[in-house]
Formats: structure tokens, sequence, C-alpha cells
């Protein structure tokens, strides 16, 4: 099952280099990530979605692709590409994937104007290993769907308070 995690930071550049180092840690396997959002509550009341991958992008190169071969059948390769990335891009530029969009937003307006926040959506088998790489820059917790206990160490190797009741 995937964990929802949304931490607070104070800059947008910080919360981006906590996306980086999540990122990386995909590529080592100690995270499978299927979204992870930085979301920025601008200085002027905006709130800004910095997605991790263009939808639009993906969808035009795999319609590229398939337009491709579709076209080789019909001995048209070119305009097979071109019809099939623009399809492509129309579907991808519609379909949201991961993290709800209106969700984003909503936790964005928690955040003080000039700050940032990352909403990872993910599942890992080594959850204290990725703990001590985002260790370095802190943050505040807004919002997870791990239970109490795994919240609370979150917390804690965050450098936040515990709330104790």
């Amino acid at each position: 099952m995937s964990t929802l995690l949304a931490i607070a930071y104070p800059d947008l550049e910080t919360a981006e280099r906590v996306r980086a180092e999540l990122i990386s840690a995909t590529k080592e396997h100690l995270v499978q990530l299927e979204d992870a959002v930085v979301v920025e509550h601008q200085l002027d009341g905006k709130i800004k979605l910095h997605q991790a991958m263009s939808t639009a992008k993906s969808g035009a190169a795999g319609g590229a692709l398939w337009g491709g071969l579709i076209g080789l059948i019909f001995l048209a390769p070119l305009v097979g590409m071109a019809i099939g990335a623009a399809s492509g891009a129309a579907a991808g530029a519609v379909t949201d994937v991961g993290v709800d969009n209106d969700f984003l937003k909503q936790l964005a307006t928690k955040l003080e104007p000039g700050a940032a926040a990352l909403i990872a959506l993910g599942r890992s088998d080594a959850p204290e290993k990725v703990l001590e790489r985002l260790r370095p820059y802190g943050g505040h917790v807004i919002q997870t769907s791990l239970d109490t206990e795994a919240e609370e160490r979150m917390r804690a190797a965050l450098g936040e308070g515990v709330a104790t009741t």
C-alpha cells in the first residue's frame, strides 16, 4: 500500500532538494515513487504546483511511438507519428496521475507565503534509510497516511517536537 507524505519547508529550494533526494533514492531502490509534487505558496498568495513529470510530454512520446508503428503498417510512418504525438499529448494533458491537484492546492493553503511543501506518494521497504536521507533538511509534517507510531518517528527524525497526549 502506498504512503502519502506532505512535508513543509521554509522555501521552494529546500523542497526541490528533498524531492531530488527522493528521486535519487528511487535509483537505489530504497523507495518507489508514484508521485512527488512540490507545491509553492508564492509571496503574492498564488499557489503553484511543480510536477515531477509532464503527462503531456510522456503522452506525446508514447503517442509518437505508437503512431509511427501504426503508420508503418499503412506506409505513412511520419504522418502516423505526428498524429500519434498530437493525440498522445492531448490525452496526457488531461490525465492526472498520482495525488489529486485539488488536494495539493488545498494543502498549499496551509503554508506561509514564500514556503513550499513536498507531497510524495509511494512505498518503501527501507523507510529508516529514507528518513536518514531526509533528516538533514528538517521540515514540518503537514499530513501523512502513516500510523501514529511511524508518523512520530518521522517527526522526530525531521527534528520536530512530538506531542504527548
